[in-house]
């Protein structure tokens, strides 16, 4: 049994995936990966060990990072989410106990902000 808090990152360009799952695990995260909302909805669903869910805001598919968030919440009410987005030009829809960081960002911002929310 690992101790290792798990993050779920859901990007669809797969150098940043990557590049963002690979920083996470150097930083002691478990890392799940998902290239769109729907298959990382299908994670989530399976595991129940999902520390923080990281996403891209704007992702292939029906269900967008807003909407992966509203469901993920759905499933577990206290997961903290970090959003990303390149874009600005839609309205926020974070849920609570969350943070949007904008792109391009720094890894060490976005760790920071993950300990921000309780996860280290």
């Amino acid at each position: 049994m690992s101790d290792k808090r798990t993050v779920l990152v859901v990007e669809d360009e797969e150098m940043l995936l990557n590049a963002v799952s690979m920083e996470f695990e150097d930083a002691g995260f478990a890392v799940l990966r998902a290239g769109t909302a729907e298959e990382a909805y299908g994670l989530l669903q399976q595991s129940k060990t999902v520390d923080l869910l990281f996403t891209d805001i704007r992702l292939p598919g029906q269900l967008d990072g807003w909407d992966l968030a509203e469901h993920a919440r759905a499933l577990q009410p206290d997961l903290p989410v970090i959003y990303v987005t390149g874009y600005s030009a839609e309205e926020p829809r974070q849920v609570a106990e969350s943070v949007l960081v904008m792109k391009p960002y720094r890894m060490a911002a976005i760790l920071t902000a993950a300990r921000g929310l309780g996860v280290a």
